[in-house]
């Protein structure tokens, strides 16, 4: 065909012989039968002027002039499109810093009005507490007033009734209360040395012991003196018994006092017993008690240093 030679002519080639007629009507032949569809769309031939020279150069120019333009089309939309999304980029980051930093504003006024939130719930507490104390005080202050007021009236009371009655006898409450300040006199300990304050305990000690034994005569003579009333009494209804009865019934009451009295004997003797071991505990309690004051008071004023 014209464009075949065309391209031989440009390369510089011969152009091909013609096909012989029998090829010509074996294609004949072929073109008879059925092809097959081709799917590619078909392609139009550039028309080219018959009788003109075609400059390729020429076409391979225009055609890198195009493909040229293209590039840079391509390249400039590139750069552009770059030059957005960087800008877009930095916009983000402004707007994250601006957010970060009204975040951080924002906390730091909460934490303010928080700090300003709790310093006044402490000047309340403060003030609620002093006003307590002051009413507190307040109602201390009049109660003491009303018990003064109370006080001097009953004394003004008494001595006035005292003033009418004149001087009166004491009576055992009083002498009691007389008795136990006598013997309820100070220690006088705070001057002694170590040797000294020993001596004093066991000093205690032996009166602790004497009073116990005071003690445990008294309850005795009580309660033989108890006995002895209860054993009068006994023996004068026995006596009119016997009277009336006679010699029998005196044997009789004989055995049975004297059995009475064996138990009764008995009886005081495990009562004497057990109480004398009470007495000794309590002694000894007491008188670890008084030893631990006594050690705690002048180790304290460093007496044995």
């Amino acid at each position: 065909s014209l464009i075949n030679r065309l391209y031989t002519e440009a390369a510089g080639e011969e152009p091909a012989e013609e096909d012989s007629p029998a090829a010509d009507e074996g294609e004949n032949q072929d073109d008879s039968k059925p092809k097959p569809k081709a799917f590619a769309p078909p392609l139009s031939v550039p028309k080219i002027p018959e009788g003109d020279k075609v400059d390729f150069d020429d076409i391979h120019r225009k055609r890198q002039e195009k493909d040229l333009t293209e590039l840079q089309s391509l390249i400039e939309a590139h750069f552009i499109q770059r030059k957005n999304d960087e800008a877009e980029l930095v916009a983000l980051v402004n707007r994250i810093e601006k957010r970060r930093a009204e975040r951080a504003e924002q906390q730091r006024i909460r934490a303010e009005l928080e700090k300003e939130r709790q310093a006044r719930l402490a000047e309340e507490k403060e003030r609620r507490e002093q006003e307590d104390a002051r009413k507190r005080q307040d109602e201390d202050a009049k109660k003491k007033k009303a018990l003064t007021n109370r006080t001097q009236q009953y004394g003004g009371v008494q001595q006035r009734q005292d003033g009418k009655k004149g001087a009166k006898k004491q009576t055992e409450r009083e002498k009691k209360k007389k008795i136990l300040a006598d013997r309820r006199k100070p220690l006088n300990i705070e001057h002694l040395s170590e040797d000294k304050v020993k001596e004093k305990a066991n000093e205690l000690w032996q009166w602790l012991l004497t009073l116990e034994a005071e003690k445990f005569d008294l309850s005795e003579k009580l309660k033989r003196q108890k006995y002895d009333r209860q054993r009068k009494r006994q023996g004068q209804g026995q006596g009119e018994i016997d009277a009336n009865v006679g010699r029998s019934s005196a044997r009789k009451r004989l055995k049975m006092s004297s059995s009475i009295d064996l138990n009764d004997r008995n009886v005081r003797l495990k009562r004497w017993n057990s109480s004398k071991t009470a007495g000794c505990r309590q002694t000894i309690k007491r008188l670890v008690i008084l030893i631990r004051v006594v050690w705690l008071k002048f180790h304290t004023n460093g007496c044995f240093l």
